[in-house]
């Protein structure tokens, strides 16, 4: 499908059909957030993919959004905080690959930047980590209406309770539930603001 109509048809779906997700169309959809791009090229996203009925049954314990138990799957999309610890490793990485030759970058500024970003907080890293895993759960979710299925992002939920549920350790933050189906509804387009609402300014 061409990448204009995917996003045009994307919706939230929240009514699925029984069909199951094949392994092949799953792993379609990990490979596209694996191709997704990353800060530093840190790669933190990691994903619990969740298709028994027992455990989506207990999944919806963690949530009142107990339509998330009528996917086939649910991908759990995570991050995984120790990825801090690799920055520099990935940069190098990035440097001897030759990803910045012939490119414009102030190498003082950038070393500096790269210095301070290391001593920023916990809650700080949290939330530049979790935003690298939302980059690739929107692959995903484009590469799911791609392949013929819909998919919702769902961010209410009691992280503590997935985390329990799912025996994950404290390394391992949880950032939003994404269950994927086949489509038992057609929504219409929801509202949005024409274009030039949402430039500030030209200058």
């Amino acid at each position: 499908m061409e990448l204009m109509r995917v996003i045009e048809e994307r919706r939230s779906i929240r009514r699925f059909r029984d069909d199951p997700v094949s392994e092949e169309i799953i792993n379609e959809l990990l490979n596209a957030a694996r191709l997704a791009p990353s800060g530093t090229n840190t790669q933190v996203s990691r994903f619990v993919v969740v298709k028994s009925p027992a455990m989506r049954a207990k999944l919806g314990t963690a949530t009142p959004y107990t339509f998330i138990t009528r996917a086939p799957v649910i991908f759990v999309c995570c991050c995984d905080l120790t990825a801090m610890t690799t920055r520099e490793l990935r940069r190098a990485e990035l440097l001897e690959a030759g990803i910045f030759e012939g490119v414009d970058v102030n190498e003082d500024m950038a070393d500096s930047r790269a210095r301070a970003f290391n001593q920023i907080g916990v809650e700080a890293a949290r939330a530049y980590l979790s935003m690298n895993t939302a980059i690739a759960i929107e692959h995903m979710v484009l590469r799911a209406v791609d392949l013929g299925l819909g998919s919702c992002w769902v961010g209410g939920f009691d992280k503590e309770k997935v985390r329990e549920i799912l025996e994950l350790d404290d390394s391992i933050h949880i950032v939003m539930l994404l269950p994927v189906g086949y489509p038992d509804q057609s929504p219409p387009q929801r509202p949005r603001f024409p274009v030039d609402h949402l430039v500030l300014k030209t200058v």
